[in-house]
């Protein structure tokens, strides 16, 4: 909106210096083009062009919440959808409203193209970084990404910035340029589910085989299992103040990514029950 509303200003305030350039060699008059009926048709069209893109994209967020299986993919259209509202709705406003002979349009153009090329540098920057993430898409809107230390769920993908809400419900917002320019992690690359990780440490001397044979049983019953995707444990030896000891690593898929931590945790729950109940840890070692 801000970006819009940005290039729009530009655009008027070339279109009337462009007036004032072919003044001499046309009679051109001012008030059929420019004036304050125009301008005021033209707000309203802005705010209302606003209102509309705001609300189709709630729309298709609704609608998208309501299929599991098509949310990352539907939500993953939004930020095309207002590239393309918004550069249309440009269009619409100076052909309809202001409606300038092409010469004046042209030269206004392209005085436009270079205020904006000097004067945002910075923002063309992370502009391009975005058109390159919609053509590019590494990640969609719903995709669990990591960028730095910072991890989250896509949120939105706008022209300048991309936004991700952390675990904690804390909302990051990252320059598209330092998107482009940085390693990102995604942890499920548009598909619903994900790998998830659960550690538990466990005593060097443990039976690994009726460890694992638990793990997997366990994860098997979660109710946010993705059955069709294998489960796998892995054991490590570790070493923590001159001690040994094996961490056990149950890898298993989620059904959908916004239950990872869930999963996580009720893994590691049913798991260490298990344990304790068998004997393979005792309530010291836990403590």
């Amino acid at each position: 909106m801000r970006f819009a509303a940005l290039i729009s200003l530009l655009f008027f305030t070339q279109l009337c210096y462009a007036i004032d350039v072919d003044a001499d060699t046309a009679t051109i008059n001012f008030a059929e083009i420019i004036s304050v009926s125009k301008i005021f048709w033209t707000i309203l069209f802005f705010i209302v062009s606003y209102f509309f893109i705001t609300a189709s994209t709630k729309i298709i967020e609704f609608f998208a919440e309501k299929s599991s299986k098509l949310r990352i993919t539907i939500k993953g259209l939004i930020p095309i959808l207002r590239i393309v509202l918004w550069s249309a709705f440009i269009a619409i406003a100076i052909k309809v409203i202001y409606n300038p002979p092409i010469e004046m349009l042209m030269t206004a153009l392209a005085s436009v193209a270079i205020a904006v090329g000097f004067a945002t540098q910075d923002l063309l920057k992370n502009i391009f970084g975005g058109i390159m993430l919609l053509f590019d898409r590494p990640f969609k809107v719903g995709d669990k990404i990591e960028v730095g230390e910072d991890y989250g769920e896509v949120v939105t993908i706008g022209l300048r910035t991309t936004r991700i809400v952390t675990p904690d419900d804390s909302i990051v917002i990252i320059p598209n340029m330092e998107l482009m320019n940085t390693s990102v992690s995604n942890s499920n690359t548009g598909e619903l589910y994900c790998q998830v990780v659960a550690k538990i440490v466990l005593p060097v001397d443990v039976d690994t085989q009726k460890v694992r044979k638990i793990a997997i049983e366990a994860a098997q019953v979660s109710k946010y299992i993705y059955l069709n995707k294998p489960i796998v444990v892995l054991f490590a030896n570790k070493m923590n103040e001159q001690k040994s000891f094996l961490e056990m690593r149950l890898k298993a898929y989620v059904m959908d990514i916004r239950y990872e931590f869930a999963f996580q945790s009720d893994m590691t729950e049913i798991v260490m029950k298990e344990f304790l109940k068998q004997e393979i840890i005792n309530n010291k070692e836990v403590s």
